[in-house]
Formats: C-alpha cells, sequence, structure tokens
C-alpha cells in the first residue's frame, strides 16, 4: 500500500499560543525538532505542506536536501482562531474565564469571535487530502501542516465527527502515517511518532 505522512511543524517563535493563521517562522527549538524528526528518514517522492511559514521554511529546506518536489496547498492552513490568534491560555483564560473548556467542549458553538466556522476549516482541509490521496503517482507523500489539519485528517480516517478532532492530541514535530489501498481506503498505522 501507499502512504502518506502528517508532520506537524515544530515550535514556532513565541512558544505556545493560538497561532492559527497568524505567519511565525520556526524557532531554534523549533527546526532542531524538525530536523530530528525526519533525521535521515528519506521515504518520500514528494513533499506537500501548508504556506505557512513555520511549515513552509522546513519543507522547502527538507525538499532541496532530498531533491524532492515540492507543493505548497494554501488548502493546508491552519484553522483560523478568530480574536484569539496570538493568544496563550493564559491571556484568553484572563480575559474570558471559561471559554477555553467551551471551546474544547463544544468547538462548533464554543469557538472564539471572528473564528473560521469548523465546518469551512473541515470542509477545505478534507478536499485538499483527497486530492493528496488521489495522486498514487506521488506517494509515498510527506505533508508538512498544523495540529488542527492533522486532527481533521487523522479523524476523517477513524471516522470521528469534526466536533471531536480536538480530543487528539497533536505533538510539535509528531509524525502520523496513513496507509492508502488502491481503492483510495485508509488505515491510521501510527499517530504523533518520530521515524
Amino acid at each position: 500500500m501507499a502512504f502518506v505522512d502528517l508532520i506537524r511543524h515544530g515550535e514556532p517563535v513565541g512558544g505556545r499560543r493560538y497561532r492559527g493563521q497568524l505567519d511565525d517562522p520556526l524557532s531554534e527549538l523549533g527546526w532542531r525538532q524538525m530536523r530530528s524528526a525526519v533525521a535521515a528518514q528519506r521515504p518520500w517522492r514528494h513533499i506537500i505542506s501548508s504556506p505557512l511559514l513555520r511549515c513552509s521554511e522546513f519543507a522547502a529546506e527538507l525538499g532541496q536536501r532530498l531533491q524532492l518536489p515540492l507543493e505548497i496547498e494554501p488548502r493546508l492552513m491552519e484553522i483560523g482562531f478568530g480574536r484569539w490568534e496570538g493568544q496563550t491560555a493564559e491571556q484568553i483564560e484572563a480575559s474570558e474565564p471559561g471559554a477555553l473548556r467551551r471551546f474544547y467542549d463544544d468547538p462548533v458553538r464554543g469557538a472564539p469571535p471572528g473564528a473560521e466556522e469548523l465546518e469551512h476549516f473541515h470542509q477545505r482541509v478534507l478536499a485538499a487530502w483527497q486530492m493528496i490521496i488521489r495522486r498514487d503517482a506521488e506517494m509515498p507523500v510527506l505533508v508538512v501542516a498544523h495540529a488542527g489539519v492533522i486532527r481533521a485528517i487523522v479523524g476523517e480516517v477513524l471516522g470521528m465527527p469534526p466536533g471531536n478532532m480536538f480530543k487528539l492530541q497533536v505533538a510539535n514535530a509528531g509524525i502520523s502515517r496513513i496507509h492508502v489501498s488502491d481503492a483510495l481506503q485508509t488505515v491510521l498505522e501510527f499517530h504523533n511518532a518520530r521515524l
């Protein structure tokens, strides 16, 4: 079977915060995390990346080092967090007590003001996912993306409703592998691993 590896970007400049679609680059730690995660691996034929710097800069470096084609796919951009963009959990809790709990309990009705609708996010990510798995000649593929994007794809493979996707933990530089059969059946082989 062919497979797709999904890797979340490493830590961005500014550390842990609800970054969403803010375009912060990787920190030095983030670069080390990503380089360590892929190390000497080279099973891929193609790299597809989110356009945001914390993904695309590493994808470009890896593509150049391995001499692999790189494709930037806008539909793999992280979910937009609206008013929470750039804030830490502590800042959100201080200004909106209980808001984070409401969001994680019900990300559809508890979304922050101005956030991208979960259904819209889910649809755009899964449209990109369908495009990726239908291009068999390019497999195996490495997708460099975000926690939300990986949650949406893994959740789809596991048959989870979109509202439950935030129950999946996705570590910085964690890798998930999804096997794709000739009939486009998908199976999660591992999640949040290091190769």
